[in-house]
């Protein structure tokens, strides 16, 4: 593959380029043998990972594919070999409005930024929910990021997951970190808090997709697209467990459904939690600690990359939100009394 325009690898762009990046980059390439019988549009999304789905969906409508020179459908099956030239454009987003909102920056440079996104706050913007989102607020704090797709945002994590988020400025700095999303380069560690005592760490390869008939909820699938987490045991409370989690891959709610899926569902989750219910034993008003904790305890703790011009190794870390932080206290506090009344005995 060929593009055309974007800047050399050690080429660090000037303080202009990145406040008005180019408005369109041509990209020329051959689509493989292997993509025989693909959708253009699933075709073009394997060539070109730094551009969502939807996005060259909405260039192909556009006329800015050509196949062999002529325009072509997101539904036209390609039989490889075919030369693609696609004329990219990051024309700002005019239906997403900036909004001032605090962010809790944990890094910034010229090419990228590094988030702490607290629990409640919805990502990107959806159907009926088109304000008070991180992407809204990114608009504001730097009107150069409507040219990027999603304003720079490299991943997501769900509405009530709170941690580390990484932000790109510049088209050239989102199209290589999201190559090293893609090639599985970006390290992405959680702590969740589960119910249940696994007797050590593990590995979980299983494929996810839609739920068959709840659309908004993900399900373990023979059907769906590979899935692979690990986790390892951090500490051990007497009916729960606190994990440390690394996702492999990023499916939505992959962390929820695979945890589930194996019997430790996390703490909270409204939607992969099961029936919230009683713990005998338990050391006075934990249980409703517990219950009132109405969202997954779920925190995205370590962030590690490669920087997208200098090369060089970033490491984050996050410290637990309060809230999720004081239910650890309550669950030391419910051990140490259990400890203590076993030893009296």
């Amino acid at each position: 593959m060929r593009t055309l325009g974007e800047n050399q690898a050690n080429d660090v762009p000037s303080i202009a380029d990145r406040l008005m990046p180019p408005e369109f980059q041509t990209h020329v390439l051959d689509i493989p043998a292997t993509a025989a019988g693909q959708r253009l549009d699933r075709a073009l999304a394997a060539a070109l990972p730094q551009y969502s789905r939807a996005r060259l969906q909405r260039w192909i409508r556009e006329g800015a594919v050509r196949v062999t020179g002529k325009a072509a459908r997101a539904r036209d099956r390609v039989r490889g070999g075919e030369q693609v030239v696609v004329n990219a454009s990051f024309a700002p987003e005019q239906s997403i409005e900036p909004e001032a909102m605090a962010l809790v920056i944990v890094h910034q440079d010229r090419e990228l930024l590094v988030l702490n996104k607290p629990a409640g706050l919805v990502v990107h913007p959806g159907a009926g929910n088109r304000a008070h989102t991180l992407q809204n607020a990114l608009l504001a704090h730097d009107s150069a990021l409507a040219r990027i797709p999603r304003a720079g945002l490299v991943h997501r994590l769900d509405k009530e997951t709170s941690g580390l988020l990484l932000v790109a400025r510049t088209p050239l700095a989102h199209t290589r970190l999201v190559r090293q999303l893609a090639a599985r380069e970006i390290q992405r560690e959680y702590q969740a808090l589960v119910i249940g005592k696994p007797t050590g760490g593990g590995r979980i390869e299983q494929p996810i997709g839609r739920h068959r008939s709840v659309r908004t909820r993900m399900a373990v699938r023979s059907d769906g697209r590979a899935a692979i987490t690990h986790y390892r045991i951090e500490e051990r409370f007497r009916t729960h467990t606190l994990l440390r989690v690394q996702l492999e891959t990023g499916r939505t709610h992959q962390i929820r459904v695979h945890l589930a899926h194996v019997g430790l569902p996390i703490v909270g989750d409204p939607a992969y939690g099961g029936r919230r219910r009683q713990i005998a034993g338990h050391a006075d008003g934990l249980n409703e600690r517990l219950h009132a904790f109405r969202r997954q305890a779920l925190h995205a703790q370590r962030l590690q990359f490669e920087h997208p011009l200098k090369g060089r190794q970033m490491t984050f870390e996050a410290p637990l939100p309060a809230d999720f932080a004081s239910l650890l206290a309550a669950l030391r506090a419910d051990a140490r009394v259990n400890r203590s009344t076993g030893s009296r005995r």
